[in-house]
């Protein structure tokens, strides 16, 4: 087993943890570890809202949560030698739950409290619990559903450089401030349970590893939140990250301080509650290297990868599309976001065909590895997105045509609510 660097402990708050835990992006956070180029290392982790979330029938937890805090991450691990403008290569060999501790959550959370990407549809909270047996997963909480997950972290990335940290801020400062009316080809009336466009620092509940703590208060309040992706990777939640993968990640300090966290044991392309994924506390094991000057050599500003070997083997697909065009009927202007939007619902109102409720069909199209894809994007005015649902992921046939006869609607179960 390789040797571990940075130690979790899953019955310990985010606070008494062996290693401190990271919350935000800054480039004085100090190593809590260090390794050499060719080094295997493991990196421990607590769920993303530093377990926050328990295993029970209530989704009260969901409802409640703090979210200031997240994510909950691991590191930094200075890679000695990596230099700004070099190319930091890490293999991901494995990674999966803790023993004992084998399950997993997916949420969604209240319109109140972080909402997401279906939440005018879906704005009361939810939870469910997922049994993480082997390559394999099931829920209480949705019957007639076994499938193997696509494992992987959800967050990986280099610091930033001081220089890099401003321009983050700046960029997506100037964008809160242009507010959503600039942010479409059409009318648009500001709704008053809209979502920001970004977010700012905040410097409530930060905690920046082991920095001193007379400089934290000062790092907080340019540090910056680990939600959206950027130019050192971050927040990417792409599935197809797992076993195998490589990842090519820009460096823009001394050592490249490498992050890592918000381990999913599943996840469906878009991971579109927030809490989309699989989500789960565990282990992953890495091996690290640098392309010197790698940043010059590819020509790339941002962050690449090649995909592993671990892709479970689906094939038959139920494929629903998606337009530019809202649910009231009003026409928008190659709108991806949108043709995604109405994609999802399709898909899920069609699994209540099948006797799954509204809210189990938007937890079945995070956790399950759906397909997504642009499929048409020069067709004025209509962006095509599609969505693809395995059928090998259901005890029962959800085939289309297995409702030319009627529908295979038994009772599904339900998802946990709050009490």
């Amino acid at each position: 087993m390789p040797e571990t660097v940075f130690e979790v402990d899953v019955d310990e708050g985010p606070e008494d943890q062996p290693d401190p835990i990271v919350n935000r992006w800054h480039p004085d956070v100090p190593p809590a570890a260090s390794v050499e180029p060719g080094d295997t290392f493991r990196i421990e982790h607590l769920d993303w809202t530093g377990g926050q979330v328990n295993n029970d029938d209530s989704a009260n937890d969901m409802r409640d949560m703090a979210l200031d805090p997240n994510h909950h991450l691991s590191g930094p691990i200075e890679v000695k030698g990596a230099e700004p403008g070099d190319i930091l290569v890490v293999d991901i060999l494995d990674l999966g739950p803790f023993q004992d501790h084998e399950w997993g959550f997916t949420g969604i959370f209240d319109l109140e409290n972080g909402g997401g990407f279906l939440t005018d549809h879906f704005p009361e909270a939810r939870k469910t619990i997922w049994d993480l047996d082997g390559a394999y997963t099931s829920s209480r909480h949705i019957d007639d559903v076994r499938f193997p997950g696509l494992s992987h972290p959800g967050i990986m990335g280099t610091a930033p450089s001081h220089e890099l940290l401003e321009e983050w801020n700046e960029r997506e400062q100037a964008l809160i401030d242009r507010g959503p009316e600039h942010e479409t080809a059409v009318n648009h009336e500001t709704r008053e349970d809209e979502p920001p466009l970004a977010l700012p620092p905040e410097p409530n509940d930060v905690m920046l590893g082991d920095l001193d703590e007379d400089e934290v208060d000062e790092a907080a309040e340019k540090a910056a939140r680990t939600i959206p992706p950027r130019e050192n990777g971050g927040n990417c939640d792409i599935k197809n990250l797992s076993r195998g993968s490589r990842v090519y990640l820009p460096v823009f300090v001394e050592g490249a301080n490498l992050v890592t966290g918000d381990l999913h044991f599943s996840q469906g392309d878009g991971e579109i509650t927030f809490c989309g994924a699989i989500e789960m506390a565990g282990f992953l094991d890495l091996q690290v290297d640098v392309i010197k000057n790698g940043v010059e050599k590819m020509g790339t500003d941002y962050a690449m990868f090649k995909p592993g070997y671990q892709d479970p083997d689906f094939s038959d697909y139920v494929v629903f599309e998606g337009y530019s065009v809202d649910e009231d009927g009003t026409q928008h202007y190659k709108n991806a976001n949108i043709g995604m939007r109405r994609a999802c619902l399709d898909a899920i109102d069609y699994l209540t065909n099948f006797g799954y409720t509204r809210e189990q069909g938007y937890f079945l199209l995070n956790a399950i590895p759906i397909e997504t894809r642009i499929a048409g994007i020069v067709d004025l005015p209509n962006t095509c997105v599609t969505v693809s649902v395995p059928n090998e992921c259901f005890d029962i046939d959800i085939d289309p045509d297995t409702l030319r006869d009627g529908t295979n609607g038994a009772d599904r179960g339900d998802v946990a609510k709050p009490s």
